[in-house]
């Protein structure tokens, strides 16, 4: 093998890996499907966040965060952005049929949540400008179509881990 067929397997080999891991293929059903407009538009909901991780990426190509993002007020909300030091280009996306595809923006029902997790909607960030390792923590915030922005610290855990929503009952 010469070096530049080294070099394209070696780069394949890596998004593959980092695309399994991220969970943007594993079959699982995200809670967040349908939508509902609340017409209580004069209280601005207020947004909260639990069981914020990344797992080490595996290079700094790509990465995945997951979360879940809880609104407890009577008025519906959507997730539209992320920004982060880490990269400049922070997608939303949704799995839907088993195919991961970006999405503009993300529903937050009112009093309910948004669960980003392995194998359904999760956050990927594009081009890391570093590779956080097991320990580090992530900055990131969360803009919300009507909610204040949210910042968040992700934990890098390792690659296998996957987050047990055990408090959700």
């Amino acid at each position: 093998m010469n070096t530049r067929t080294t070099r394209t397997l070696a780069v394949a080999l890596s998004l593959t890996a980092a695309l399994a891991i991220s969970g943007c293929s594993s079959s699982g059903s995200s809670g967040s499907s349908g939508s509902s407009d609340t017409a209580g538009e004069s209280a601005k909901p207020k947004m909260t966040v639990s069981g914020a991780f990344m797992p080490e990426p595996v290079n700094d190509k790509m990465a995945g965060a997951f979360m879940v993002i809880k609104n407890d007020s009577k008025t519906a909300d959507k997730l539209t952005a992320v920004t982060s030091p880490l990269s400049d280009d922070l997608q939303i996306h949704e799995t839907k049929d088993q195919k991961m595809q970006q999405v503009q923006a993300m529903d937050v029902p009112a009093n309910g949540e948004l669960k980003l997790e392995r194998g359904g909607s999760h956050v990927m960030f594009m081009g890391l400008k570093s590779t956080p390792k097991v320990g580090d923590k992530v900055t990131v915030e969360l803009r919300f179509e009507k909610a204040d922005p949210v910042k968040v610290e992700l934990d890098v855990k390792e690659r296998t881990y996957n987050a047990q929503n055990s408090n959700a009952h």
